[in-house]
């Protein structure tokens, strides 16, 4: 494989850097080489690289950190071409080494790894692994809309953030909206709704009337995160005023 004066990583970022972004150098190098490589091979080219450096058993350790999260990550796995030990970086990996924002996107979508509510783990999860943060967040919050409506039997002429201050309409002076909880105190029931209104407002109206840009994959990932709570919040709602 190709190899630059440095090594496979520069010995300054395995002193300095956490091991995801080592991982990152590692991949970006391993996709500069041949299609197929070994562990063995790696730590060699490094060793001769790093052959004059007082700390070499520490480089070679924090090279062998690189390498294991990268597997642990799925972005090398074994070679369709050769047999063990060899490694071959997976579709993912590939993806990732072409792009700057490399490690901002591995770490996005692992805000996304858990399960999610159900009524997001289908096409909201999709359209965020295929990039289409504006999509995915939009119907995101399209589905507390809808899962709001729903719990609250409001009908469909209330909308986005309307629809919020009706449905969670705190006890005070008016009639309590249907999923407002009438145990909590006056404060908390406005917190909630304008807990609601707000995530409608803001990340959910914006896409309805114009082209919105989510460049951020952390900010999407967390947009979805704010539906996915929301949504069990309406559940828990649900399971109050049906007791």
């Amino acid at each position: 494989m190709s190899m630059t004066v440095s090594g496979p990583v520069p010995p300054e970022a395995l002193r300095s850097l956490p091991t995801p972004e080592l991982g990152i150098i590692l991949l970006q190098h391993l996709a500069t080489g041949t299609p197929d490589t070994a562990f063995q091979n790696v730590r060699a080219s490094g060793r001769v690289a790093w052959k004059d450096e007082t700390d070499l058993p520490t480089l070679v350790e924090r090279l062998a950190d690189a390498w294991t999260w990268l597997e642990s990550r799925a972005l090398i796995g074994v070679s369709s071409r050769q047999s063990e030990p060899f490694r071959q970086l997976t579709k993912e990996g590939r993806e990732l080494a072409a792009d700057p924002k490399a490690l901002q996107k591995l770490e996005a979508a692992e805000r996304l790894a858990g399960p999610l509510h159900p009524a997001l783990s289908g096409h909201v999860r999709t359209n965020f692994h295929l990039g289409e943060y504006e999509t995915a967040c939009f119907a995101a919050m399209k589905a507390v809309e809808v899962a709001v409506r729903d719990a609250s039997g409001l009908d469909n002429s209330t909308i986005g953030t309307r629809l919020m201050r009706a449905a969670f309409q705190p006890a005070t002076g008016k009639p309590a909206g249907p999923l407002a909880d009438q145990e909590a105190e006056a404060g908390e029931q406005e917190a909630m709704s304008s807990l609601f209104a707000g995530a409608i407002g803001a990340f959910k109206n914006p896409a309805s009337h114009r082209t919105v840009h989510f460049d951020d994959p952390t900010e999407a990932a967390e947009i979805i995160q704010l539906a996915d709570l929301l949504l069990r919040l309406v559940e828990r709602a649900k399971k109050r005023t049906a007791s």
